[in-house]
């Protein structure tokens, strides 16, 4: 269990953080830059909730669905936050299942909604454009953690990596899920404007 009684420790005064094993990294570290991103993605998340809030049918779901996938976050930050090391006992890891558990989810909203003939811009609804905002903000999450992993002696479990591309496509389909089914996407027509 977490207790914060105290919110600031002045620790981080010279420019460093601690991770969860105790070692103080560069507060531009890319593993602090890693688990930074997947907390922006959390808290975009945390705003389209608010525009979900009372929401009946499809926002309901996509809300039930968007609070374990907030849960899930906190989880992947904290599997960021403790490097895997073999001579270390194992902390809290992101699981396979939890990425399963997104690909069903996936396809449950999937299921219902339109073809698509072109790409989708950001709009329509005020939560599906938010969708669009924590769906670039995950792809940047996911870009920093697969450059963390190809760092020596920097591990990102194979999960992890996988739960933030999954969350990207979810995110991707409970936007046009929000958007009457994909009826009310806005379409990208190429060269319109020329």
């Amino acid at each position: 269990m977490v207790v914060l009684n105290r919110i600031y420790t002045r620790t981080g005064d010279d420019g460093t953080t601690a991770l969860g094993s105790g070692e103080r990294r560069p507060k531009y570290d890319l593993r602090i830059e890693a688990y930074g991103t997947v907390d922006e993605t959390n808290a975009v998340i945390g705003l389209i909730r608010l525009h979900l809030k009372g929401a009946l049918g499809d926002g309901e779901t996509v809300d039930r669905m968007l609070a374990r996938i907030q849960n899930d976050l906190f989880d992947l930050g904290a599997d960021l936050a403790v490097p895997q090391r073999p001579d270390k006992a194992e902390r809290l890891r992101v699981l396979a299942t939890q990425v399963a558990r997104l690909e069903q989810d996936i396809d449950r909203l999937n299921a219902d909604l339109l073809p698509l003939n072109s790409f989708v811009l950001p709009g329509g609804t005020a939560a599906s454009a938010h969708l669009h905002l924590a769906r670039t903000v995950c792809r940047r999450a996911e870009r920093v953690m697969v450059e963390l992993a190809s760092q020596p002696n920097e591990p990102v479990t194979d999960a992890a990596i996988q739960y933030m591309n999954r969350l990207s496509d979810f995110l991707f389909v409970a936007s046009r899920t929000l958007n009457d089914r994909g009826a009310g996407d806005v379409l990208w027509v190429p060269g319109q404007n020329r």
